[in-house]
């Protein structure tokens, strides 16, 4: 295709690229680089299209460029980054006796321990079929359980910055080969704290495979092809760039091709986002039940609260009148999240009620409501809460209780639910004062503290 035809391709996909020597985004998995046994692979977990993200970001990384990442919720970017890191380890020494201690070959960071999970999920898919080993180091789980686990050395590890920090401090596990590096949701482990662990992290590193920092920022892509397996590789996915993540991706990112999939931070048009005004709680009690009680959503339903106690109390509620309901919050224990989770994804649940804990990272197929029954405390979390449906190219729907006093995200709310296609803005929040002009010195970002 020409170069004219490209354009008029990633304008079909929504894919925009900024950067030198970006290579042109596959149409198929057949026309990637790829071996025949990931391309096997691929078919056997049912990838029979790569989705826009991985159109672009699996080619990039094939030829072994860091990238930042900006897609939507629930867009593949998982497989976007897995895929060629596959590619990158086979390339390198089996692990064995004499290297198995020297730690993995990649490393994916994500900021809680429930997007993880659902990483090493989608990761473990793909590598056992090439014969990886892949282990999460987590908190919820005893370090020495942990330890246990990589007995036998691993490919790839998935980890929180906290725990894996503690691991390294404790000289459990060292980073002496690690050669590929992702950190998903870059913003959010910034927004809980973890910049320090995960420059901690970074510089604990090999050195010695860095891209030189004044190569040709003209992307030279035969030069950087000759080097595959040489340089270190750094993935970083971000929903927004805060001042803190810039400083990160500066730090440890050579010459990062961007890929943004849609508009950054934006609810997709799949999404659509209805907005009621209530301020009496009776009220909101009422109307929930008579959503919940209507045929027009079917289960699962995650509802979002912002207080710990208020999940507890509501789903109690929901018990007694018959539902059957299960909590997510900060009180938990993995144990506690993780039969959360199952018993909502096998049916054993209906209703999931949920702190912002939630709002990022769960994966939960054919989520039909997202009821934030109490509004978030900030438009970015509101985005996250209501990716949790509408995902993987399917249709959902988000209905928000908004009250006087939520009236700090009145402005982003109109503005964000204007730009959806599918959305209506009601008169109430179209006409209110606090929805004229963003509040002086809103900190947008910030979050409740009673997760």
């Amino acid at each position: 295709m020409k170069e004219r035809d490209w354009r008029i391709f990633k304008e079909d996909f929504n894919i925009s690229t900024k950067g030198g020597g970006v290579p042109n985004p596959i149409r198929s998995w057949d026309e990637s680089s790829l071996s025949k046994r990931l391309l096997e692979v691929i078919a056997e977990v049912g990838y029979t299209q790569p989705t826009p993200i991985q159109r672009q970001a699996v080619p990039i990384g094939l030829i072994n460029r860091d990238i930042i990442g900006v897609a939507e919720t629930g867009s593949g970017k998982t497989a976007s980054f897995v895929i060629p890191m596959l590619t990158y380890i086979s390339d390198l020494p089996q692990l064995s006796d004499e290297n198995r201690g020297l730690g993995p070959y990649a490393l994916i960071l994500a900021p809680t321990r429930e997007l993880a999970q659902q990483i090493e999920s989608e990761t473990i898919k793909f590598s056992r079929g090439m014969g990886f080993i892949c282990v999460s180091i987590v908190g919820g789980h005893t370090i020495e359980e942990q330890s246990f686990n990589m007995r036998s050395g691993a490919h790839i590890i998935i980890a929180t910055p906290g725990r894996l920090k503690d691991m390294l401090d404790r000289r459990i596990l060292v980073l002496a080969q690690c050669q590929y590096v992702v950190m998903d949701e870059a913003d959010r482990m910034v927004e809980l704290g973890f910049e320090a662990d995960v420059n901690y992290i970074l510089d604990s590193l090999p050195a010695s495979n860095l891209r030189p920092a004044e190569e040709d920022d003209s992307g030279d892509v035969p030069m950087i092809e000759s080097h595959v397996g040489k340089y270190r590789q750094t993935v970083m996915f971000s929903a927004t760039m805060p001042p803190a993540v810039e400083r990160i991706a500066k730090t440890y990112l050579r010459r990062p091709i961007v890929v943004t999939i849609g508009t950054a931070g934006q609810a997709v048009d799949r999404i659509e986002q209805r907005i009621e005004m209530i301020n009496d709680e009776g009220k909101k009690k009422n109307r929930l039940l008579e959503l919940l009680g209507g045929e027009e959503f079917s289960p699962p339903i995650i509802v979002f609260v912002n207080q710990k106690k208020g999940c507890d109390v509501l789903s109690k509620a929901l018990e007694k009148l018959g539902y059957k309901s299960t909590t997510l919050h900060g009180s938990k224990s993995q144990e506690q999240r993780e039969q959360a989770l199952a018993a909502l994804k096998s049916g054993a649940k209906d209703i999931l009620i949920a702190t912002d804990v939630a709002g990022r990272g769960i994966d939960i197929k054919n989520v039909s409501l997202v009821l934030n029954y109490d509004m978030a405390k900030s438009i970015e979390d509101y985005t996250h809460r209501i990716g949790r449906t509408g995902r993987a190219g399917q249709k959902g729907c988000a209905i928000t209780f908004l009250s006087s006093s939520d009236a700090d995200v009145f402005y982003d709310l109109k503005q964000m639910a204007s730009k959806s296609s599918i959305s209506r803005v009601p008169p109430e929040l179209a006409n209110h004062e606090a929805a004229q002009r963003r509040p002086e010195g809103a900190q947008r970002g910030k979050r409740a503290l009673t997760d």
